[in-house]
């Protein structure tokens, strides 16, 4: 197959392809006698890998540990779910974090008059 193929099949653009091919994330395709790249099925499942794990929130280099993982039969499934408990947990940090950005932006929003004034509450909270 070539990139353009790939690219369909996955939803990734071929620019994506490239990068990840580049970073060492996936293992290099083939190339042939005129320097194309030529991918098989196992670049397929490399790539559909990749993009479920970055919109799961991993990052490339995590993705890279899983394309590892998933290439190696003497890996154990406590590796693999140590790593999403790790992702898991810092998912939950930002939305904590998030949610106390959320209260002080309601807090701020509620107690502004949003008038022509020169008086803002907003402002006196933030230089206090």
């Amino acid at each position: 197959m070539n990139i353009g193929q790939v690219a369909q099949l996955t939803g990734l653009s071929s620019k994506s392809i490239r990068l990840y091919e580049d970073k060492g994330i996936i293992t290099p395709p083939l190339r042939s006698a005129s320097g194309y790249r030529e991918y098989g099925s196992q670049h397929l499942q490399e790539l559909n890998l990749v993009s479920r794990a970055k919109s799961a929130g991993f990052s490339l280099a995590e993705c890279k540990e899983f394309v590892e993982l998933a290439h190696n039969p003497q890996r154990k499934s406590s590796e693999v779910k140590a790593k999403a408990q790790e992702k898991l947990k810092e998912v939950e940090m930002k939305i904590h974090q998030l949610q106390e950005i959320e209260k002080q932006l309601k807090q701020w929003v509620s107690s502004c008059p949003g008038n022509g004034d020169s008086q803002c509450p907003i402002i006196d909270d933030l230089t206090k």
